[in-house]
Order: C-alpha cells, then sequence, then structure tokens
C-alpha cells in the first residue's frame, strides 16, 4: 500500500487531479474597450461639418433647377394640348390662368394658378359663354409670368399669330428660364444666349 503524502491529500479533499494541479488554469485577458477617442471624434465631426457646408446648398440649386424644370414641361404642356386641340377640333381654342376654375375672367399674369384650355375667344379675358374644356392643376413653386395681358389664342391651324408672347419663370436662387411661343404656335425654351436670360 502507497503512503499518502500530504499533495494526495490536498487533491482529495479539493476534487482536483494531480495534472491539473501540476498545470493551474491561466487568466484570461481582460476585453479590450472599443469607442472613439476625443481626437477620432473631433475629427468626425469637422469632417461632417464640410461635408454640410458643401452639399446643403449644392442640393438646394438642384431643387431650384428641378423646379423650374417641372414648370417649363407644365407650361409646355398645357400650350401643347390647347394647339392640338384647336387643330383636332378645327376651332379656336384659347387659354389662360384662373383664379378657379369657376371663374369667369382670366387673371392672365400669374400662370401659377390653375390653366384652363376653352373653347371660344375668350375675348379680353371674358370666359362669360366659354366652355371650358380642361383645367391643369397649380403648380405652388416658382413664379410664372406672361408678357402679354390677354389670353393665347390658337386658331383652327394650329397659329397663335397676334396672341404669342413669352413666358418667363423664375425660381429660387435667381434660377429662371423662357418659354416663347411664336406666330406659328410653336414653342421653345429660350437660349440665354440668343433670347437674353430670364430676368428673375
Amino acid at each position: 500500500m502507497r503512503p499518502i503524502t500530504l499533495r494526495h491529500a490536498i487533491c482529495y479533499l479539493t476534487g482536483s487531479s494531480g495534472s491539473q494541479a501540476k498545470h493551474p488554469a491561466t487568466p484570461r485577458p481582460a476585453r479590450q474597450q472599443q469607442g472613439l477617442t476625443l481626437i477620432e471624434l473631433i475629427v468626425a465631426i469637422a469632417v461632417l461639418l464640410i461635408l454640410f457646408t458643401t452639399a446643403i446648398p449644392g442640393y438646394r440649386q438642384f431643387t431650384a433647377r428641378n423646379e423650374v424644370a417641372a414648370e417649363v414641361m407644365r407650361i409646355k404642356t398645357a400650350l401643347a394640348l390647347a394647339r392640338n386641340t384647336a387643330v383636332t377640333r378645327r376651332h379656336v381654342i384659347a387659354i389662360c390662368p384662373v383664379s378657379t376654375p369657376a371663374a369667369t375672367q382670366c387673371e392672365k399674369h400669374d400662370w401659377t394658378l390653375p390653366i384652363v384650355i376653352l373653347d371660344g375667344h375668350a375675348t379680353a379675358g371674358n370666359l362669360a359663354g366659354v366652355n371650358v374644356l380642361r383645367v391643369l392643376e397649380p403648380s405652388g413653386g416658382p413664379s410664372i409670368t406672361f408678357n402679354r395681358d390677354y389670353p393665347i389664342r390658337y386658331q383652327s391651324t394650329g397659329w397663335s399669330r397676334g396672341h404669342n408672347g413669352t413666358f418667363t419663370i423664375c425660381g429660387r436662387h435667381g434660377d429662371g428660364r423662357k418659354v416663347i411661343v411664336n406666330n406659328m404656335g410653336r414653342v421653345r425654351v429660350g437660349d440665354d444666349e440668343v433670347d437674353g436670360p430670364a430676368q428673375c
């Protein structure tokens, strides 16, 4: 019978084997803390400030140009509808802005209002007895003016002789365009070099 040593007694009482006693468990390394230092935080804030100061003005100009482009398309669409209707019906068709669809007089100058396409001459902007064919919704965006004080009128041939003119569409930040209706009723967007820039 082997003699019981002090080491065997300690292992018996603690419930550990001899091999484990020879090799005690090594301590786990402490968890590394994750986060930003003060310098990294300052650099990140500085980069964000630079991005905001450069991106926001560019975004505003972008949205202003898009608003003007949308109004150019709206005016061109209204004029094209009126001209096509005149040719199709072989009848005089007028177009002008109104304060409400039930108005009895054209507003003439403020083309941000609802635009009506009329079956008839609408002489001097008087809508009494004139049939409204279509109403285009108001824009609520850039200002739109027309350099004539009478409605645009298309003959059955599609010509607008004597009722032609120029629209000026002015958006934010001075961005603007011209829409020009010639005597033949054709519509084009003004060229700044040829027609001069829009006076906004």
